[in-house]
């Protein structure tokens, strides 16, 4: 389960076996989230509106990043099969 970004009390990840499109897993407490990372559209939530606020724009922040990141583990994992 690859972390993105811990910040803010929010744990932003993937998890190995991952399908399109390009999503990360947000957690904070025992509250969570499943936003697709390009469109920073939200799948689901159980987060707080304000919380839910605060993990977008942590998103949007460091979107390119979580691309990257998302693209890098997925090329290898294919190439590791």
């Amino acid at each position: 389960m690859p972390t993105l970004l811990n910040e803010r009390g929010y744990k932003f990840f993937f998890y190995a076996n991952e399908h399109p499109p390009a999503h990360v897993h947000v957690m904070k407490a025992e509250r969570w989230a499943k936003v697709e990372i390009s469109t920073v559209e939200v799948v689901s939530s159980s987060l707080k509106r304000q919380e839910l606020r605060e993990c977008l724009e942590l998103l949007r922040e460091h979107r390119e990043d979580f691309l990257e990141a998302w693209h890098d583990w997925f090329s290898r994992q294919r190439g590791s099969l």
